[in-house]
């Protein structure tokens, strides 16, 4: 039966691409942009960033929808029997926007560059296990220091956009092999793109131009939407989705996935090195208040691990913790705080509703006589200037297709997003040795070990999983929901088109 409905969803998506109709200028309006944004996708922090990336770049691979691997530069993939080497036969006939070639050996200067932590890359966290790389032919070939089954998904992650030579030369050139090649490059402002006339995809890039206008006001943007200014918008207030959505012409697209939005501690910094003190602040926080007042229920309440239902190997057996204010006053008396401010910023940018997420968190922790005071940071370089610097701010994550890499990218002791700055033994161990686990109960009970680990120990405090709610015009054609990030995981500009 499942071969039935694969094989029918196929000829379903065929059938779509058949009638979608070429040309235009397709536009979205987005939020997450800032002056300060590079187009080196080793830097890509938000979600602009992050959809540029998806515009003009290609991956080795690709996950879908569904969480199955799709082949991009890459059209083969084979591991040996533990999974400690990969080889990736690359797609012949491939060119970059340069009209170079793209080699295997590209792909392995982009691979070294994103391994260098002077490149500062989000992907070095899930590159690190890499021990050699080598290029034969059409042929790249990864050994690993242990085995890795999940290795495939890892080469999916947006920063490993594959550049000519790595991008060593200039990795902020924005040359990449991508549907759509960058002719105006305005951070903060705008971002403007025109199809590459020799793109490899047929499916793949309808409109003869696309472009980003960043907004990061979200009355504005909805506003953009509705006068048809732009196609498609990111970040619809879950507050306003249903008014949004009965505008003339405009449909409200939600999904439930692994995003999650988040307050952040450093733990190697007073206050927050004290593990009392954090688990007083992860006691003082309202989740389900969270969920139904700043999601407007599009929503579930968060854990304090990064990992939800969404994701293979989840383990339903652990506690839902819930707000106790007399807890959580127990654990902060506990941790002799000397009663002085506890500064968490925080800025509308963070994620939709991120201010007003704060001020509930405020009021909460002060039923449990807990001193937290909101400082507000502006929108414009919230990413480069408080995220991962200020030891206590709000963030939010888009989650990654599986375990792994979301662990990889964020909690291991040496990746340069570990934005709570954990640094656990026991946890890296178990990390690593799930990885080449191939028993599957043995290793969704490492990843339960692990979620258990960074719940109580890290300085991750997770209210809740947010559902991607995007804003779309009618016009827009080729429309399908995407459970791994907000506007079609950053390629509705790349994959539908006007109508």
């Amino acid at each position: 039966m499942s071969d039935q409905l694969d094989l029918a969803s196929a000829l379903y998506g065929k059938a779509a691409l058949a009638q979608a109709k070429k040309g235009g200028l397709l536009k979205a309006g987005m939020q997450g942009g800032e002056s300060t944004n590079s187009l080196d996708p080793a830097l890509a922090a938000s979600e602009v960033p992050f959809a540029i990336n998806m515009t003009w770049g290609e991956m080795l691979v690709d996950v879908g929808a569904s969480g199955e691997i799709q082949y991009r530069l890459a059209e083969e993939i084979s591991s040996n029997a533990d999974a400690t080497e990969w080889k990736f036969k690359m797609r012949q006939g491939v060119e970059f926007h340069n009209g170079k070639t793209v080699t295997a050996e590209d792909v392995i200067a982009t691979l070294k560059r994103h391994t260098d932590e002077k490149a500062q890359s989000g992907a070095l966290g899930i590159v690190q296990g890499i021990t050699d790389m080598s290029a034969d032919g059409d042929m790249v070939t990864l050994k690993l220091a242990s085995g890795n089954a999940d290795l495939p998904f890892l080469m999916a992650d947006y920063h490993l956009v594959i550049q000519p030579n790595g991008g060593v030369d200039n990795p902020a050139e924005g040359v990449g092999a991508g549907a759509y090649k960058v002719v105006v490059n305005e951070p903060g402002v705008r971002h403007g793109f025109e199809k590459f006339a020799n793109y490899w995809d047929a499916d793949v890039g309808h409109a003869d131009q696309v472009e980003i206008l960043v907004i990061n006001d979200g009355t504005a943007r909805a506003a953009a939407l509705q006068s048809g200014q732009v196609h498609m918008m990111n970040r619809v207030d879950p507050k306003i989705a249903a008014l949004i959505g009965r505008a003339p012409g405009v449909q409200v697209k939600s999904v439930a996935g692994r995003g999650h939005y988040v307050f952040i501690m450093h733990v190697d910094k007073a206050p927050f090195d004290n593990v009392d003190l954090r688990m007083a602040l992860k006691l003082a926080i309202n989740r389900g208040e969270m969920v139904e007042k700043i999601l407007g229920g599009l929503g579930s309440p968060g854990n304090d691990f990064p990992i939800n239902a969404a994701y293979p190997m989840f383990d339903d057996t652990i506690p839902q913790r819930e707000y106790d204010a007399a807890a959580a006053a127990e654990y902060y008396k506990k941790s002799g705080h000397d009663g002085s401010p506890i500064i968490l910023r925080t800025a509308q940018g963070a994620f939709p509703g991120a201010v007003e997420a704060a001020q509930l968190f405020q009021q909460s922790a002060q039923a449990a006589g807990i001193p937290l005071e909101i400082k507000r940071e502006p929108d414009d370089g919230y990413w480069s200037n408080v995220w991962n610097v200020e030891p206590f701010c709000a963030s939010y994550w888009g989650g990654r297709p599986v375990q792994d890499q979301m662990y990889s990218t964020a909690y291991l002791s040496t990746a340069e997003w570990n934005d709570t700055k954990f640094k656990n033994a026991k946890f890296d161990e178990l990390l690593i040795a799930a990885r080449a686990e191939l028993d599957g109960a043995k290793r969704k009970g490492m990843y339960s070990e692990m979620a258990h680990i960074l719940r109580d120990e890290g300085g991750l405090i997770l209210p809740m999983f947010n559902d991607f709610v995007d804003g779309v015009r009618e016009e827009v054609g080729g429309w399908e929901a995407a459970p791994n990030g907000e506007l079609m995981n950053g390629k509705a500009l790349s994959r539908c088109w006007l109508a």
